[in-house]
């Protein structure tokens, strides 16, 4: 027993400690902040359930920051409470998360994960362009992340335009710098300046006659070619205009079938890159939901499908795909249209998607609490069905003061008519 009350008081001042590294804010909060502050603040309601689990992950957060010195400071906000604070940042949706840097503001769309909110909160907080002065410290930065963007040489136009897309997409990836002397020997660039991305296992140079605007060509390139994707990264990719190729798994166990689907998207991606490498992301997922949501049915899981986050299309496979040629035709098929996308964004999509999300919503809740859920069902339908009773009863009152009214002027004109005739007859 006293173990358990000694166990249960560590846990409440571990978390009295950790909340005193987050501050609530209010409506004055843009009046007292300093110019050079950095502030990483979350907005949520109290009635939000995914935002009291963030609670705890962002104490933490808090309290990791101010441990590390970091120049951050975390804060959070009742947008019910404090709506003026909530507009001035146009929050939409709970719970929010942005940075505020010196008067930029950088909204956080990735998982709301501490690992994920700390990058983030690393990668917006420093500098934007980080200088890699040795082969040490890039082959340090090499470890660490999975993608990334190195500009070589000295100051030119292309640095200019380097640094505007730095200040897009920083909340997205990180931005490097160095000489060409501190590049591993195997990397060889046939002119300088440039702006080469290193990722799976090897890099690419930009070349502005192939690939374009920088700023496009870097949001294109800033994921790898073939990884595990959560709903995050996939709403992500569609600002690309890739397609993605997903093979579908289950969620905690994987068996032979799985693996085989995974083996082969990973396949593909690696010996077929350069082929389509232009056109498609490669990866698999262990949480359907998303993938569900789009679709509007449980998909069959292992399972291939591809994604157009553009659109919110999908495309399913015609037949079974045990092969790789099976799923390189597949592909193709997608490419070359033979294959029909499915889905879409028109008006007939997002009220089935409506309807959709809707039964999703509800059905725990029936399930959990029949009685609530039949009460949180029927007071808008009760509503409903009253409004239109009074409607209906306007309606008829309407028409029988209108059928008085033509009575009364048949009646009327009908003694108009008698009262001539007399007067004929005369």
């Amino acid at each position: 027993m006293l173990d358990r009350r000694s166990s249960t008081l560590l846990t409440v001042l571990l978390f009295v400690s950790a909340s005193a590294f987050v501050e609530e804010l209010d409506d004055s909060f843009m009046e007292r902040k300093g110019a050079e502050d950095i502030w990483l603040i979350k907005f949520y309601a109290p009635w939000c359930t995914f935002c009291k689990q963030l609670d705890p992950v962002w104490h933490q957060i808090g309290s990791e920051l101010r441990s590390l010195g970091s120049p951050v400071q975390v804060g959070k906000s009742d947008a019910t409470a404090s709506p003026g604070l909530a507009k001035e940042f146009r929050i939409r949706g709970y719970p929010a998360i942005l940075m505020l840097k010196k008067d930029v503001t950088y909204n956080y769309l990735g998982p709301r994960t501490k690992d994920g909110i700390m990058d983030f909160a690393d990668r917006v907080a420093g500098p934007l362009i980080r200088s890699l002065t040795s082969l040490q410290l890039f082959q340090h930065a090499m470890s660490r992340h999975d993608v990334m963007f190195v500009y070589v040489g000295a100051t030119s136009q292309l640095k200019t335009n380097y640094t505007s897309a730095a200040e897009t997409l920083i909340i997205g990836t990180y931005f490097f710098s160095a000489t060409r002397d501190v590049l591993p020997k195997a990397v060889s660039l046939a002119s300088l300046p440039a702006v080469v991305v290193f990722k799976d296992g090897t890099y690419f140079t930009y070349s502005e006659e192939h690939d374009g605007d920088l700023t496009v060509w870097i949001n294109t390139e800033r994921f790898p070619t073939f990884s595990q994707i959560d709903s995050y990264t996939l709403y992500a990719m569609g600002d690309s205009g890739k397609l993605v190729l997903l093979a579908m798994l289950e969620q905690k166990h994987l068996w032979d079938q799985s693996l085989r689907c995974k083996s082969l998207v990973e396949g593909v991606a690696a010996e077929h890159r350069d082929t389509y490498r232009s056109s498609f992301y490669f990866g698999f997922m262990e949480d359907s939901s998303y993938i569900n949501g789009l679709v509007m049915d449980d998909i069959i899981l292992p399972s291939f499908i591809i994604v157009n986050l553009s659109n919110d299309g999908y495309f399913l496979p015609l037949g079974a795909v045990e092969t790789e040629q099976q799923l390189l035709d597949f592909m193709d098929g997608v490419l070359d249209g033979s294959v029909e996308i499915q889905g879409g964004n028109g008006v007939s999509q997002r009220i089935r998607r409506f309807v959709y999300d809707t039964k999703v919503t509800l059905m725990p809740i029936f399930t959990k609490a029949p009685l609530f859920g039949c009460f949180l069902l029927g007071v808008p339908l009760s509503v409903g069905v009253f409004l239109c009773y009074l409607c209906c009863k306007r309606r008829s009152s309407v028409d029988d003061d209108d059928d008085d009214d033509d009575v009364a002027l048949i009646a009327t004109l009908s003694q108009r008519r008698k009262k001539s005739g007399n007067k004929k007859s005369d």
